[in-house]
Parts: C-alpha cells; sequence; structure tokens
C-alpha cells in the first residue's frame, strides 16, 4: 500500500469506536465520506432558460448519511 492510499483511510481505532456507538467516532466517519456522499446526492437541475446547475440534494444526503450510520452500528469489528 502506497503512503497516499495510507492516509486516506479511517485509522483502525476509530472505526472501533464507531461500531461500538461512539458518536465522535461516528461524525468522523460522516466526515470522511461527506464529499463522496455530496458526491453521490449531486444532481444537475435546469432553470428557466436551460442552464443547467448542480445541487446538492439534501433529503437524498441525509439519506445516505442515515444509511451509513445505520450500517456503522451493525458493522462486526474482528
Amino acid at each position: 500500500m502506497n503512503s497516499k492510499t495510507a492516509s486516506n483511510l479511517l485509522p483502525y481505532p476509530v472505526i472501533v469506536l464507531a461500531a461500538s456507538g461512539d458518536v465522535d467516532a461516528i461524525n468522523a466517519v460522516l466526515k470522511h465520506y461527506e464529499g463522496y456522499i455530496a458526491a453521490l446526492s449531486t444532481k444537475q437541475l435546469y432553470d428557466a432558460s436551460g442552464t443547467p446547475h448542480l445541487c446538492v440534494d439534501e433529503a437524498l444526503r441525509r439519506r445516505l448519511e442515515t444509511k451509513l450510520i445505520t450500517k456503522i452500528l451493525t458493522f462486526k469489528v474482528a
């Protein structure tokens, strides 16, 4: 694993704490993935003149965050 890849990983202790329900650790995981979640939540909308605009669908973003939190809390740490 190169140093660029290693620096993009969540530390193992954060994962363990998040899986056990630690709020600060869960927030750290959400912060780690916020860019990816925003990218997944981005939609292209058009104004009255037909000009495209990229917007984050906040409802979809919240649903993805909720889904991530749910999966974090059911994650089994070896």
